[in-house]
């Protein structure tokens, strides 16, 4: 089985990235000479995905001016959040009631997905339906990671993600998730996070780990270390 819609969560304020922000979406800001948008694009491309859904909110018409003339090998849609930003839930929520597809992959875009990540997003795919799973997080151990100030999400047990005081693994921005997890749920504003701790308290969210260095662009100083970089 395979997944043909992936979800990128564009609608953030990115307000630890002011005063870039301030005029530019975070999405847009480019890092080696190519936007955040574009990155996750070409990332999803490769892995086959035919649909991508877009969800905006905070400078949308950039976004939207961006992708207006994009030429890509999937069908990309974009969603505005509404009259108020919906958090990642909401968001979340909002772009999978407009499809009829069960299984999706969300993306942040704030991590950058490049090649090496795609033999493990294969094998992850690949698990969730093996195992009949409804959410799965691609998770990397927080050693790996290139913004060495992150703080943990979460602590891993037997593929099962739960949170105590290791918290060793850090989500990296890659999730797949079903469907039936927003049923008898609203579209409003709410995060992720309601989502997941439902799923831990029942022991239904597992964690793929990954082992490639995991660059995440968190604030204005790791943009100037990525930028210097370059």
């Amino acid at each position: 089985m395979k997944i043909n819609t992936a979800l990128i969560l564009c609608a953030g304020f990115g307000k630890r990235l002011n005063p870039i922000t301030l005029k530019i979406p975070k999405p847009l800001i480019k890092i080696n000479e190519i936007t955040l948008l574009e990155n996750s694009i070409n990332f999803l491309e490769k892995l086959e995905i035919k649909n991508i859904k877009i969800n905006t909110f905070y400078l949308h018409k950039k976004i939207s001016d961006f992708l207006l003339n994009y030429k890509s090998n999937a069908k990309i849609e974009i969603l505005n959040d509404g009259d108020e930003i919906l958090d990642t839930g909401g968001g979340i929520m909002n772009l999978i009631n407009k499809s009829n597809e069960k299984n999706f992959i969300v993306l942040n875009p704030d991590t950058l997905w490049g090649d090496n990540y795609l033999d493990i997003t294969i094998n992850m795919i690949n698990y969730y339906f093996e195992n009949k799973i409804k959410n799965l997080l691609m998770i990397v151990n927080k050693e790996k990671s290139f913004d060495q100030r992150m703080k943990g999400d979460f602590s891993l047990s037997n593929e099962l993600l739960l949170r105590n005081k290791e918290n060793n693994f850090i989500y990296t921005g890659l999730q797949i998730i079903n469907k039936s997890l927003f049923e008898n749920k609203k579209v409003m504003p709410f995060s992720i996070t309601k989502i997941w701790d439902n799923a831990i308290k029942n022991k239904m969210l597992y964690g793929f780990e990954s082992k490639e260095a995991f660059i995440h662009l968190t604030d204005l100083e790791i943009y100037n270390k990525l930028a210097k970089n370059n």
